[in-house]
């Protein structure tokens, strides 16, 4: 078993700090700006729990990965989170995943997938959350150049 300790302090109006006493930098987060007295340019809990699922993303498909032993050139992916009410309670009710791999080996395009797949159905991130995770990768193939000198 593993504990993550974060701590908050609240700041002023609708902005406190994160924190934890393992790691060395603090996050400012607010309330969005969709919410009454919300404010801009803050991280806010809705993008942190994106941030989460999309982090997780990447962080369970290095593993995988190197445990798969798949070459690739690049890595990026973009998360999209839905806010909805439900049953008059505003929750996260969709995360769409869109990951994008780089490979240079177009015969590794199967494994690429299949690595990816994986990546996905082992997130604890996703696993843990009730909103829905729609998986939406692309695998791209950067061919190598060759320098005749």
């Amino acid at each position: 078993m593993y504990n993550y300790e974060v701590d908050l302090a609240w700041k002023e109006s609708r902005k406190g700090v994160i924190s934890s006493p393992v790691l060395t930098q603090s996050i400012e987060v607010a309330t969005p700006p969709e919410f009454q007295k919300g404010i801009e340019n803050i991280w806010s809990p809705e993008h942190l729990f994106v941030a989460a699922i999309n982090s997780c993303l990447m962080t369970t498909f290095l593993a995988v990965a190197e445990n798969s032993k798949l070459e690739f050139e690049s890595f990026n992916s973009q998360a999209n989170g839905k806010l909805d009410k439900v049953d008059g309670k505003f929750m996260m009710t969709e995360v769409l995943l869109r990951p994008t791999l780089v490979i240079n080996n177009p015969e590794m395009q199967d494994k690429a997938k299949r690595v990816l797949e994986m990546s996905e159905k082992a997130c604890l991130i996703s696993n843990s959350v009730k909103s829905t995770i729609i998986f939406d990768p692309t695998i791209l193939i950067q061919e190598k150049e060759v320098v005749i000198i």
